[in-house]
């Protein structure tokens, strides 16, 4: 039924709308396993949902909105300044975890980063490690929910998630790791707060960053992954940011994707401390447990 859908999705794309992808699953299913033929009277009579910020687009009718340098610049500011951050060299934090694979119960996390671009996140949940290893160059996420015990992201929107990650755990460079940035959106808001939107490619995909007007932060970071069906969004909201060798960082991040949302919250962070570079290998798959045979009764 699945491949029926994409079918269907592809000739509506490729027949009417000249190939462009106009239609995607969520157009008709709105995240509902049956898509309704029958008007809701309720929904139209009712207060209008407020807008989704991360459906703002470019328009040449929003007002003056400062310039992609110019946001960009006011960030690293907010942040603590080109020389702290080039000061920092590398992080090591512990904290807690909650999402699906924890059973929304916190577990322990362990994240550790360098500025030349390696980052690695261990959550040690209940029936084992997840962990998402990036070296550099190559990506692996393992987990016990996983298809397999060890995949490798090898292109693509996953692997330009990853990427992105460890730039924006030392933002220094991210300028130079956004490719045909934009700015002029209409004003829009996350929570109470406006945000300053700027729109780029991160490898492939499209990803658009907001940030708080008022502190200059970042405060969101929405990467829409190219598939089959239609972009999928996975979104990253960062707060409570806290001064750690002279450089903000935001010690709660939330997670949000399609089918899940995880929180990982840090309790404690040191800077410019070494690291076994075995932190940012491959994950090892740990042994299968073996259970020993039941005995029968005599």
């Amino acid at each position: 039924m699945a491949r029926r859908m994409i079918q269907n999705v592809n000739i509506i794309n490729r027949t009417l709308f000249g190939g462009r992808q106009a239609v995607t699953c969520y157009t008709c299913h709105r995240g509902s396993p049956t898509p309704k033929t029958v008007p809701s009277l309720l929904e139209q009579y009712s207060a209008p949902p407020e807008d989704d910020p991360n459906d703002v687009e470019p328009s040449p009718r929003a007002s003056k909105t400062q310039s992609v340098d110019e946001i960009l610049n006011r960030y690293m500011q907010a942040l603590g300044g080109a020389k702290s951050l080039g000061a920092l060299t590398s992080v090591v934090a512990k904290g807690s975890y909650e999402g699906f694979d924890s059973y929304h119960g916190k577990v322990a996390v362990e994240v550790y980063a360098k500025a030349t671009g390696e980052r690695s996140v261990i959550a040690h949940t209940q029936n084992g490690d997840s962990v998402t290893t990036y070296n550099g160059r190559d990506a692996w996420i393992m987990g016990p929910d996983k298809p397999v015990s060890v995949l490798q992201l090898a292109s693509g929107g996953d692997l330009d998630g990853v990427k992105l990650d460890s730039i924006l755990a030392f933002p220094g460079g991210l300028k130079q790791a956004l490719s045909q940035p934009r700015t002029g959106f209409p004003t829009t808001t996350i929570g109470d707060h406006p945000v300053d939107v700027v729109q780029a490619l991160a490898g492939s995909s499209r990803v658009k960053l907001f940030f708080d007007k008022q502190t200059g932060l970042l405060s969101r970071v929405v990467l829409f992954h190219n598939t089959i069906v239609g972009p999928v969004p996975t979104q990253i909201d960062y707060s409570d940011y806290r001064e750690v060798a002279g450089v903000k960082m935001p010690f709660q991040w939330r997670l949000t994707w399609m089918d899940g949302q995880s929180t990982y919250t840090l309790d404690d962070v040191r800077p410019n401390v070494a690291i076994d570079p075995g932190k940012f290998a491959k994950p090892v798959a740990p042994a299968p447990r073996l259970v020993a045979p039941a005995k029968l009764p005599q």
